[in-house]
């Protein structure tokens, strides 16, 4: 080994007065390539969804661009490239193949583990729900992102979990599992970026996306009749409902047409009073004014009206033996009309000539 190297290297030491200066030649070529090597290791390359962070001992010193970049190499400075345009995802109450840990259980979808101590939560009225979301987001701030918290992705976890029961616990279990799913994620969206506004942390919550709300497994089939009951008593309601619209508006109706004509009687028989009231007044005036004339024409018109209302035979007394009469009741009622005969042809010649032999 020492023949093969050459001197200055560990080869065979070299004699006469030139070795000193050889050992130092070979000391410095080795210092210059390390130096060389340790320079050329400052450079580093930021990807085109990624921003470079430089660091000078420990501390922030500047952003970089994406592209090939330099730093003044290690232990001076170090370099952090994290991706700030990746949407990232986490999943809540569930893990996806791969990502299976303790305490994880299949919830029969293709690949999927449930984990019920994340999954189950209260509602506000007192019902259990087993809640499977995932939370979507991306870095808005490199700098909070990488000093202002120690672990983000589990920070982000955290807190869309805690905001998730503090939601749930104010919502009853029937809109949960129907129609306050938009209105739900937006509550979450809102409270998980205010905690993470409020921590300084750098990130930025695109999208809560809720995966399965269901009752627990161990009681979906208890509830299900449960909801089918309340779907049969909505039905019975609607049903009620339906025959109340129905019937209450024309109870109201004939009420109003009863009344409607009950006042038109009132008013007829008001009207009927006060012309009767007139016409005595009237007859009264007449009366005083001419008592005989009065007196002789109230007999005429009672009798006329007597007269007209009951049959009537006229007898002459001067007859003797047979009774003639004058039938006025029978003057007094309608003549039928005679029957119209149909027209017969007059026989002629005109006649025979048509007549069959």
């Amino acid at each position: 080994m020492r023949e093969v190297l050459p001197p200055g290297f560990g080869g065979g030491r070299p004699t006469g007065p030139g070795s000193r200066f050889a050992g130092w030649r070979g000391g410095a070529l080795i210092g210059a390539v390390l130096v060389a090597g340790w320079l050329v290791s400052g450079f580093y390359r930021v990807q085109p969804d990624e921003q470079g962070v430089v660091m000078r001992f420990g501390a922030f010193d500047r952003l970089t661009l994406p592209g090939l970049n330099y730093r003044v190499p290690w232990p001076v400075e170090t370099v952090a490239t994290p991706a700030v345009t990746r949407v990232n995802r986490i999943e809540v109450g569930y893990r996806s193949a791969g990502e299976f840990g303790t305490g994880a259980r299949s919830t029969g979808r293709e690949g999927l583990r449930d984990i019920g101590v994340e999954s189950l939560m209260l509602t506000g009225d007192e019902n259990i729900i087993d809640i499977n979301f995932a939370v979507f987001w991306r870095v808005r701030d490199v700098v909070p992102f990488l000093f202002n918290t120690r672990s983000p992705e589990y920070t982000v976890k955290s807190a869309a979990e805690s905001v998730t029961r503090e939601v749930i616990g104010r919502t009853p279990i029937q809109p949960a599992l129907t129609d306050a799913r938009a209105r739900i994620e937006a509550e979450v969206l809102k409270g998980v970026q205010a905690i993470l506004d409020q921590y300084r942390s750098g990130v930025e919550i695109t999208q809560i996306q809720l995966q399965k709300v269901d009752p627990p497994n161990a009681v979906i089939d208890s509830f299900r009749d449960v909801q089918r009951a309340n779907t049969d008593a909505d039905r019975a309601r609607n049903e009620a409902e339906s025959y109340r619209n129905d019937i209450v508006p024309r109870a109201r109706g004939d009420a109003a047409r009863l009344v409607a004509e009950a006042d038109g009687a009132r008013q007829t028989s008001m009207a009927q009073a006060g012309g009767e009231a007139q016409r005595f007044l009237s007859v009264l005036k007449a009366y005083e004014a001419a008592k005989d004339v009065t007196m002789q024409r109230l007999y005429i018109e009672t009798m006329q009206d007597i007269l007209s209302h009951t049959p009537s035979v006229v007898v002459d007394n001067q007859l003797q033996g047979v009774m003639p009469f004058l039938p006025l009741n029978e003057m007094t009622r309608p003549v039928p009309p005679r029957p119209v005969l149909p027209a017969v042809p007059p026989a002629g010649p005109g006649a025979a000539k048509g007549a069959t032999p």
